[in-house]
């Protein structure tokens, strides 16, 4: 591998290509980008589309405001608007709901409660342990109760707000401190182990014991969540929903309803941002909506107001981790034990799979030959915690990033070379915690490359010589790695379909199970199916997804969306190309195998060794001759498959890999911080479309950001989440943006037959801001001599930064 290869790029990198025909022909110079260069220079011959910084395909809309979210949609004739009635209380019973006053309010049409469901009062997921509305007990502050239904959406929001709930407050357990003594679990506790780590400890020439705690994340999705849902005819049912899985929606709304699948119909044009807090969560608002709808039988919307959002909705789940890691002189690992203390809230929800996620990348980077791991689900009588991007992962990786730091600064040796000195190996030290070897590692050289181009080792003399000379700013440095597995966890989600249709114009149609949340995913599935057709990428349609088109689609998660729907999609283009292949073979007198599809100057191209066609004349010649010309495609992700009671065998078709470097800056007379510089190297494979890569790659980093320094989420003693707003949660602004923010592509394919030998991108980026979080320790313990490991709580605020400041001196 040549890693001198890499690709630089310029965050102000010009990848509209109608900006550098503008720049064309004002005779200005387009701008490099070389990541696109790179990209098409590893293309397939015939690639067209596929490789370029193609603009997303709902961007001029949405610059221009013309971009339909759910609340656009022009409301039918009689539209209501609900608003949820909200708990008080952390824990207690439900003795009475008084709606005599909400009822008497200006508007007010009805308030629906658990007595209204028709169907089963508890929602329609895996675990079944959540109330469609709570009836009996409540169990967090914020838990829906009902809805009031009213004329107009601020009428029922002021209604729901005088409903008069009679709950005996009962014992909460808001931390999982006190869910652990209590064994109050959402699901059993789950333990994995190689090897033997308590005799490795035993036998360790060093050990070091330390605690952890890591805070949730709001997802502060632009769009809030909402759901609008009209009655159609002989008992069906649309539901317009902000939602990452449409096909759960389907299920649980009809679930609820008591009624089959068939007629409840899930649509969704575009999110407005998701990260997961849109997998399984719009859930409830499209439930609620539609037993509002069904009661009143009229149209519903349900649009949550942010306040209420943060009260109602799950976060990132915090953890609290408590280890015992044993090493050599070197700093190489030889045993370790890690408990994770999982904070679920009050019901499953997502929390296995989230726990397990994290228990697979307990080892990031690292070779960990005897380690055991507990993992403990703990129950507690706060919002239910769900789905963040990255799903578990950064959970599990931070505490090895951590414990990485400990053992360097015990030893006084530099953090990178331990890291190293840990990483996994080729043909040795090659296999998992969870039995599944390491087939596609690049870890040594994209850490090394990453060294150099970021003069990692230059720029800590000088951070070291800064820090003798500043009394006051200190400034730290860190460059981690990331190896994150891709594949749903639950293998039975590692499938997609996809539907194409060829119109006789020569216009194309393709719509999948995905769904587009900002990420450009309908215009990474559009370039794939332009160039598997061989059509000019403007030709190319992708619509709303729709459960009445693709059906059982999974989520738009585990950032599988591209790998998943954009193959399924291609498949389903090719198998449109093959039929028109067939015909044109027929008409030329040649094998199939010699017509090619070709996307020329003046669109696409139909070339037999007898001549070339038009695309659009083959497709009308075709439609003449009855040729079919449309397609379904599916696909299911080989490899895959694992034990879900021993947590063993291969649960991820490959891993991606990056690496951040990041020079951090803090006073420690007020704790306050800055980042000052970000190098990233990250792994994308051959990239679909550059420019979205890239995006993804800085958005990901910057809320990884978000969730280690800023986004500090805190309940009171009473169990009432207190930054519940834009004026206290804080996510970071462009104001926190580093000047220099340098992201490179690694160039190579993905080792997997993955579609275009593409890597997934939408998680994997945010965990290189566990190296924020290190360099802000390496920036605290300059403060300080002596061997001791910094600890500092995440997020890093400048509250638990100055407290570890004072610590250590």
């Amino acid at each position: 591998m040549n890693a001198a290869k890499d690709i630089s790029v310029s965050r102000d990198a010009v990848a509209d290509p109608d900006v550098r025909e503008a720049n064309a022909r004002a005779g200005r110079a387009p701008a490099a980008d070389p990541a696109e260069k790179a990209s098409l220079a590893r293309r397939p011959a015939h690639t067209q589309a596929a490789g370029r910084s193609t603009a997303h395909e709902s961007a001029r809309a949405q610059v221009a405001g013309a971009a339909t979210y759910i609340d656009d949609i022009p409301e039918v004739r009689g539209t209501l608007h609900a608003a949820p009635i909200l708990s008080t209380v952390a824990h207690g019973k439900l003795l009475g709901v008084d709606i005599t006053a909400a009822l008497a309010m200006p508007g007010v049409r009805d308030v629906i409660l658990a007595r209204d469901i028709p169907g089963d009062p508890v929602l329609g997921n895996f675990s079944h342990d959540e109330p469609v509305f709570a009836k009996d007990t409540v169990q967090h502050i914020g838990q829906v109760i009902g809805v009031v239904v009213a004329d107009t959406v601020m009428q029922a929001r002021s209604a729901a707000r005088k409903v008069v709930c009679k709950i005996e407050a009962l014992p909460a357990v808001l931390s999982v401190q006190d869910a652990l003594k209590a064994e109050s679990y959402v699901l059993p506790p789950v333990f994995v182990k190689r090897g033997d780590a308590a005799a490795a400890l035993k036998k360790a020439a060093h050990t070091l014991h330390g605690t952890l705690e890591v805070g949730g994340q709001e997802h502060f999705y632009l769009e809030g969540q909402v759901a609008y849902v009209v009655p159609q005819e002989q008992h069906q049912w649309l539901v317009y929903s902000s939602t990452q899985h449409p096909g759960e929606i389907q299920h649980w709304v009809s679930h609820a309803l008591g009624i089959a699948n068939h007629a409840v119909r899930v649509e969704c044009r575009r999110m407005g941002g998701g990260f997961g807090g849109k997998e399984t969560q719009s859930g409830q608002m499209a439930v609620w909506a539609t037993l509002a709808a069904y009661k009143l039988q009229c149209a519903v919307k349900l649009r949550m107001d942010r306040d209420d959002d943060f009260m109602v909705t799950g976060k990132r789940h915090p953890f609290a981790y408590e280890y015992d890691v044993g090493f050599d002189s070197t700093g190489l690992l030889t045993g370790l034990k890690i408990t994770m203390a999982v904070n679920c809230g009050f019901s499953a929800d997502l929390s296995g799979p989230v726990a397990d996620r994290a228990i697979f990348h307990a080892d990031n980077a690292y070779f960990l030959e005897d380690v055991e791991i507990a993992s403990y689900r703990c129950k507690t009588n706060t919002q239910s915690n769900t789905a963040f991007r990255g799903f578990g992962g950064p959970q599990g990786m931070i505490v090895i990033e951590a414990i990485m730091g400990d053992i360097a600064r015990t030893l006084g040796l530099d953090p990178l070379d331990v890291r190293k000195r840990n990483l996994y190996g080729i043909g040795e030290r090659d296999v998992t915690h969870y039995q599944m070897k390491v087939e596609d590692n690049i870890l040594d050289p994209l850490l090394s490359r990453l060294e150099q181009t970021s003069h990692y080792r230059h720029r800590r003399e000088a951070i070291s010589a800064w820090n003798q000379g500043s009394p006051v700013i200190k400034r730290g440095i860190a460059l981690t790695p990331v190896k994150f597995g891709i594949s749903f966890t639950a293998t039975l989600f590692n499938q997609a379909g996809a539907l194409v249709h060829v119109y006789t114009d020569g216009s194309v149609q393709v719509n999948h199970g995905g769904t587009e949340m900002g990420q450009g995913l309908n215009t990474k599935v559009a370039q794939i199916v332009a160039d598997e057709l061989g059509v000019p990428f403007a030709q190319v349609l992708a619509t709303a997804s729709d459960t009445s088109k693709v059906p059982n689609a999974s989520a738009t998660a585990a950032s599988a969306g591209t790998d998943l729907n954009g193959r399924a999609a291609q498949y389903a283009a090719r198998n449109v190309r093959d039929n028109l292949a067939q015909f044109v073979a027929g008409l030329d007198h040649c094998g199939a195998g010699a017509v090619r599809f070709v996307c020329g100057p003046d669109g696409g191209e139909v070339i037999t060794p007898e001549g070339t066609r038009p695309f659009t004349e083959v497709v009308k010649l075709a439609y003449a001759n009855r040729i079919q010309l449309w397609s379904d495609g599916f696909y299911r992700t080989p490899k895959i498959h694992y034990d879900k009671t021993t947590l063993t065998g291969r649960p991820f078709y490959y891993f991606s890999y990056g690496a951040a470097c990041t020079e951090v800056a803090i006073d420690t007379l007020t704790g306050e911080s800055r980042v000052l510089k970000v190098d990233i190297l990250h792994d994308v494979g051959t990239s679909i479309n550059p420019a979205i890569d890239i995006g993804q790659i800085e958005g990901g980093f910057i809320q990884g950001m978000g969730w280690l320094t800023t986004e500090q989420l805190v309940w009171n003693d009473k169990g009432l989440l207190t930054t519940h707003a834009p004026s206290t949660y804080k996510i970071p602004a462009t104001g926190d943006v580093p000047e220099h923010f340098k992201v490179d592509l690694w160039p190579e394919p993905n080792r997997e037959d993955n579609v275009f030998g593409s890597k997934a991108v939408g998680e994997p980026p945010l965990m290189l801001a566990i190296s924020v979080y290190e360099a802000m320790r390496d920036a605290v313990g300059a403060v300080k001599t002596g061997d001791q490991p910094v600890v500092m709580a995440a997020p890093a605020t400048a509250e638990s930064v100055l407290n570890s400041v004072t610590v250590a001196l």
